[in-house]
């Protein structure tokens, strides 16, 4: 088998945890929804998979880029998804699944913390931070990276600013490995990941489903 990255291996143990709670949390969806039974053996092909995924994972800069830590947290969403479509599972259901099951995971951290960091994102600090690494990816520095824009809200936008992907490394990996009928269930993950934080996406188009780039745009929640 192929070497994962020294980067990715650093950071395997907390990985692989993170996949094992997800399944602990998706066991009562695998049952009822998708019909499974012996859980104990999927468990164990899903994490037989995620060894494989952490193979295939592209290299983008380790802790220098902000997309290394979007192929940590949901790049083992692929593996659940290719044990569950070889299980028979339709891809609607696998959605449900992978999209409810993330969304547990995330309300297990505290609300504070969740919103902290919610602000962090949404700070001037943050945004300028995000000009500036929009500017690099260009440079293309790591063919399988992302590569995007940031867009100033215009007179009238009702969204404080936005993100323009240009290139997706979750598209490019998904062409590469065969991934393409699951990857959107990648992209959906997107709005419960920002929700949680107290912060609303709004995105009418994705490279996934052809478009010529990826639409984010983000704004505060109203504080209940």
């Amino acid at each position: 088998m192929a070497e994962i990255h020294s980067f990715y291996e650093q950071h395997r143990g907390a990985m692989e945890a993170a996949m094992r709670h997800r399944l602990d949390l998706a066991e009562p969806m695998l049952c009822e929804r998708a019909h499974l039974s012996n859980i104990d053996g999927i468990r164990q092909e899903v994490m037989d998979e995620f060894e494989i995924v952490l193979t295939q994972m592209p290299y983008v800069g380790g802790a220098a880029s902000r997309m290394s830590d979007f192929f940590m947290r949901l790049m083992g969403f692929m593996a659940i998804s290719r044990v569950l479509r070889r299980r028979g599972v339709s891809l609607p259901v696998i959605g449900e699944i992978e999209r409810e099951t993330y969304k547990a995971q995330l309300l297990t951290v505290p609300e504070a913390e969740r919103l902290a960091s919610g602000r962090q994102f949404m700070s001037a600090e943050n945004q300028a931070l995000l000009r500036e690494q929009a500017a690099k990816s260009h440079q293309r520095k790591f063919p399988e990276d992302f590569v995007y824009d940031f867009v100033e809200p215009d007179t009238g936008d009702k969204f404080e600013f936005g993100i323009n992907y240009k290139a997706c490394g979750f598209c490019k990996f998904a062409a590469r490995h065969g991934d393409k009928e699951i990857l959107p269930h990648i992209c959906g993950l997107d709005f419960d990941a920002y929700a949680t934080r107290g912060i609303q996406l709004e995105r009418t188009q994705t490279l996934a489903s052809g478009a010529s780039h990826c639409n984010f745009r983000f704004s505060r929640l109203p504080s209940e």
